[in-house]
């Protein structure tokens, strides 16, 4: 039996501009098992960005129910919904504090969905797990712990947004573009990461992207939303035998 860890039901999104009410989405249908990991392409302006803010509680639905991990989560807070959900976005200065040392965020983020309180934070006893956790990344961001986050390169900068997201095994990750900023042989790296980490902690994963290859090569699912609608999900067979030809016709 599966588990189911994300479902929207008849998800709709209108919204008023001018004297017109125009539709976002419309009547999204789409569920997510556990260890699901999901890429979803399409133009500017098909509604990736809105199905996800609707997800996160960013934007309000309209029409329909959206439940996470057997929770109806449409009607609660961005932030009661934040102790579910993990997002990473395409800006690495979004995920994290940059004033803050890598150790510091690291910190910060073993305690996401907790009411924080004035407590220590007790860095020290914590530095060799922190070193284990930033070793995963090939960048050489173990090496930089006591280093202000301000002052890392962009790919250190989203792996650690990437490494505090997934700290806790959130019960739905959001990858938001987040590999957009970087350089192609940067995007990559952060790209292998993402892989290793989603795949070791069996978690359920949603990642927007433009880059067809990523699309094609990463995840057991693929996605193509277009004026609010998805109008193909491809897995299993179906998606390996996916090329990039197949799916710049939903470009044309």
């Amino acid at each position: 039996m599966t588990n189911t860890q994300l479902e929207l039901k008849d998800v709709a999104v209108n919204v008023v501009a001018g004297h017109e009410v125009k539709t976002l989405l419309s009547n999204i249908n789409l569920k997510l098992d556990q260890g699901d990991f999901a890429t979803v392409i399409g133009t500017n302006g098909a509604g990736k960005s809105t199905m996800f803010n609707a997800i996160a509680g960013d934007l309000e639905i309209t029409h329909g129910t959206i439940h996470i991990a057997g929770q109806r989560v449409d009607r609660e807070s961005p932030e009661k919904r934040a102790r579910l959900i993990a997002r990473v976005f395409q800006d690495p200065k979004m995920g994290t504090a940059p004033r803050m040392t890598v150790a510091e965020n690291l910190a910060l983020a073993s305690h996401r969905g907790e009411r924080l309180g004035l407590k220590s934070r007790a860095l020290r006893a914590q530095m060799a797990r922190f070193k284990a956790i930033t070793a995963l990344a090939p960048n050489g961001l173990d090496e930089a712990l006591n280093k202000p986050t301000e002052e890392l390169s962009g790919g250190q900068r989203q792996a650690l947004s990437l490494l505090m997201a997934t700290m806790r095994n959130p019960e739905l990750l959001m990858l938001d573009e987040h590999t957009a900023a970087l350089d192609p042989h940067t995007s990559q790296a952060v790209m292998e990461l993402t892989q290793r980490i989603v795949a070791e902690n069996h978690l359920t994963c949603l990642m927007v992207t433009h880059q067809m290859d990523d699309a094609l090569n990463y995840g057991n699912r693929l996605i193509v939303v277009d004026a609010g609608h998805i109008v193909a999900d491809y897995s299993g067979d179906e998606k390996q035998q996916l090329s990039r030809a197949d799916l710049l016709q939903y470009f044309a």
